[in-house]
């Protein structure tokens, strides 16, 4: 137990605190028990990760929010879950308050309230739950921040008793934590008077600035939990009861309202690795003040916004498809963790959480990182302005998840400990590309990329699972990606003088993209018109007829009948050109087949025929098989398809498609019910799948910049210019003679106006050789008959940039050959 001193804000005791306590005590005094005792019944009924209504997600990015490791989820007019210290360690099933009259009625925030969400602040994280009596005595409202000072939630929460009667309001805090839902113990601190528990090495406190009339901790579903007490007998019958034995806990606190009218209080929930400290940061939190730490949470995310950006034009003439713009990137970065830096996690839910035990350590739902998706979040961050965590993130890549075999882990926690053990080619080939499009080719940065690429040599075209973690085989999209990241990586080793290694990249590359067609696209087919890319063959033969098993008990079918939109990527990373016959006659087989309207919401896909990775056909939970229904970010896919062939319109309708599947909170889900309402569901709506999905927040993100911009401002210029744009077998050998003298530390490179020569980026530019001094040369294959400028820099030792005098040098390739261009420093 704590032996701190009692906080400031219970010496300051108004003349209105103290009526509410005198009338509290008195309460207390004939409720309470006469002395504290153990909870029956442990450990309690089992633990479920029930979490499918996410409507918020959120941290404090303040100055020094490092202090502050904590995020949390909110929905269904509570508090669903907190993550303490990073967003891979869930810590609650849930905060919510209960309200009784002491005698006829007791009602529950979740199941007894209709709710209502909204931002307090747009520009923020900031929200606020309005959750009013479905029988009309009372409402409440709470606004959340995380105090960026220190690991706590504050919620500032005013009761409005709208009934005739006195009401008692009741906290309810269901800890899970350490990411275990039966490893907990707790009690009320002696000295505080807060509820305080522990768990697999991270303990919380509970506690309010009104202070507590009665604290309670017991196991839940037993006779000694709070809320079945209040529920049976409308009192709280075992105040100061403990929980000494680990199990499913829930805690309890009566706190002192008015005996009618508004009541105004904040709630402090705080995290840390010792109840002491624990109640500490709860102390410091509310002495602070709310409006303290609301300040200091808009202003850090006013900070962050101010370096981004402006929002672009696609969102700012329609308030709705803004403030999904404005949620998107705001959660997108929230999802970055403090401790591991650049580390994002897929998503801060568990899909179809109700049925997912948390009887032990170590459930991950989506809170693990997978490198394809932090690729998306990366590039929707580094298109809004924010290449600080776009860098992060790679880094974060190169340190956690690459190994030293170029192999990338196919997820893991954020300290790097691997999960699954699956070989996915294009979460190989993303980093790549990320360092690419951030234009770093410094020697570090090459002698990682080497690892990757060289690791796609060896190892493509062929990929372990395809983007989906089901089927190893020939995947479009994963051929794709391989073919994208072999041609950054040679760019990256021209620029270190990696000129070998650069033709041994170039090669395999065109090789795969050749192959692409032979390997994975049938003219035998029975959809369609018998034409298209198939999601995968298992043996690279897409008319044979191979058996491709579906997971998720889906079956096993004919590969020329499983057709997925993955085949996107090709036009997506510039390896096929968007009006390629090929990409279009595939785009009929899809949407024959898993394409869905839903009248006055959009048109959606689905990952691809017979999937079963979803709700079963009556709705229930994921059980290891069901149906797949669609996926929102697949319409911002096909809307970066409409994009790249300058249908604004309908790219415009894929961004309203993807603003129109949100929830009430602007949460993009993994999965929406795509019939008729039932079951629980709203068609077109979020179902029990991942809510937020950050992939498809990330994907909203970027196509709205991309709608703007009147490109995929994602795609690699270079591989673009290789293939969609150009013919890989027209290059032509240019090399660089440059005379030039330098002093010690100096050295001579070329940049220019086309990719190959690094797009005037001089973190980009292509190193000469000094071996001929003071002839500074290099050879640089560029596409044929292409102009282009150029101009000779000077690396000084310092890292400064000396660029030679004006004018741009020009020269136009020829049809194919070589040549050589000598110039002479001015």
């Amino acid at each position: 137990m704590s032996t701190h001193g009692t906080r400031q804000w219970r010496r300051a005791t108004s003349l209105f605190t103290a009526a509410v306590s005198v009338a509290a005590a008195a309460l207390v005094a004939s409720s309470a028990p006469a002395a504290a005792a153990s909870a029956p019944g442990a450990p309690g009924a089992d633990a479920y990760w029930n979490e499918p209504s996410v409507q918020g997600f959120a941290d404090a990015v303040s100055g020094n929010a490092t202090a502050s490791k904590v995020w949390y989820t909110v929905g269904d007019g509570e508090l669903e879950n907190a993550f303490y210290p990073r967003p891979d360690n869930p810590d609650t099933f849930g905060l919510q308050y209960y309200v009784t009259d002491g005698s006829t009625f007791t009602g529950d925030e979740v199941s007894d309230t209709s709710h209502a969400i909204a931002l307090a602040d747009p520009t923020s994280l900031e929200w606020t739950q309005t959750n009013t009596a479905k029988n009309g005595a009372y409402t409440i409202t709470k606004t959340y921040v995380a105090d960026p000072a220190r690991s706590v939630i504050l919620v500032r929460t005013t009761f409005d008793n709208l009934s005739s009667s006195p009401l008692s309001l009741y906290a309810q805090y269901d800890p899970a934590l350490g990411n275990d839902g039966m490893g907990n113990t707790g009690g009320t601190d002696s000295a505080s008077g807060d509820l305080t528990a522990s768990g697999n090495g991270v303990s919380s406190a509970l506690a309010a600035s009104t202070g507590f009339t009665q604290t309670s901790t017991g196991y839940a579903g037993t006779s000694g939990d709070g809320a079945q007490e209040l529920t049976a007998s409308h009192q709280l019958t075992t105040a100061g009861q403990s929980a000494t034995s680990a199990g499913h806990i829930t805690q309890t606190a009566r706190i002192p309202v008015a005996s009618g009218g508004t009541t105004t209080f904040t709630l402090a929930l705080a995290f840390d690795t010792s109840q002491s400290a624990a109640v500490s940061a709860a102390t410091a939190s509310l002495n602070a003040g709310f409006s303290a730490a609301e300040s200091a949470f808009r202003s850090g995310w006013h900070s962050w916004q101010s370096g981004l950006h402006a929002p672009p034009s696609s969102v700012t003439g329609d308030p709705k498809l803004k403030e999904q713009y404005e949620v998107s990137l705001m959660e997108v970065k929230a999802d970055e963790d403090k401790t591991y830096t650049g580390g994002f996690v897929a998503a801060p839910v568990t899909p179809w959480g109700a049925s997912v035990s948390a009887d032990s350590a170590g459930q991950h739902g989506y809170h693990l990182v997978w490198t394809r998706d932090e690729y998306q979040m990366a590039t929707a961050l580094l298109a809004a302005g924010d290449s600080t965590d776009a860098n992060d993130a790679l880094n974060y890549i190169f340190q956690y998840e690459e190994t030293s075999t170029g192999y990338v882990k196919q997820n893991s926690w954020l300290d790097g400990t691997q999960e699954w053990g699956g070989v996915q080619e294009d979460q190989v080939a993303f980093p790549i590309v990320l360092a690419y499009q951030l234009g770093r080719s410094d020697a570090a940065t090459w002698s990682k990329v080497q690892l990757l690429a060289d690791y796609l040599v060896a190892n493509g075209p062929a990929t372990g699972e395809e983007r989906w973690e089901e089927n190893g085989g020939y995947s479009p999209s994963t051929m794709a990606a391989e073919v994208a990241g072999l041609v950054c990586a040679a760019n990256i080793a021209t620029a270190n003088g990696a000129s070998a290694k650069a033709t041994i990249y170039l090669a395999k590359a065109d090789s795969i993209q050749a192959a692409v067609d032979t390997d994975t696209y049938t003219t035998t087919g029975s959809l369609a018109g018998g034409s298209y890319y198939v999601r995968i063959t298992p043996n690279g033969n897409p008319d044979n007829g191979d058996t491709v098993n579906i997971a998720n008990g889906g079956g096993g079918y004919d590969e020329r009948s499983i057709v997925d939109a993955g085949f996107l990527e090709l036009s997506r990373l510039g390896v096929k050109p968007a009006d390629s016959s090929r990409i279009t006659n595939s785009l009929a087989a899809v949407d024959a087949t898993i394409k869905t309207t839903i009248p006055g919401e959009g048109t959606y896909w689905g990952r691809y025929n017979h999937d079963g990775y979803g709700e079963t056909s009556t709705g229930g939970d994921y059980t290891g098989q069901g149906i797949g229904r669609v996926w929102p970010v697949l319409s911002g896919e096909r809307g970066e398809y409409d994009v790249q062939t300058g249908d604004a319109t309908d790219a415009k309708a894929m961004l309203s498609s993807m603003a129109n599947a949100a929830n009430d909170g602007y949460q993009i889900s993994e999965q929406i019910w795509p019939t008729a309402s039932a079951d629980g569901f709203t068609q077109g709506k979020p179902d029990n799948s991942a809510t937020p999905l950050m992939w498809a927040m990330a994907q909203y993100v970027r196509l709205a910049i991309d709608i703007s911009a009147g490109k995929t401002v994602e795609t690699p210029a270079i591989v673009a210019q290789r293939y969609a744009n150009g013919n890989p077998t027209a290059q032509v050998a240019v090399t660089f003679d440059e005379n030039a003298t330098t002093t010690w530390g100096q050295n001579i490179y070329v940049v220019g106006s086309i990719p190959a020569l690094g797009d005037w980026n001089t973190g980009a530019a292509v190193p000469l050789s000094s071996a001929g001094y003071p002839v500074w040369s290099g050879t640089v294959s560029l596409p044929a008959n292409t102009a282009f400028q150029y101009k000779y820099i000077k690396k000084n030792p310092d890292g400064s940039i000396t660029w030679e005098s004006d004018p741009n040098r020009s020269y136009t390739t020829g049809a194919s050959g070589s040549v050589t261009l000598n110039d002479t420093w001015r």
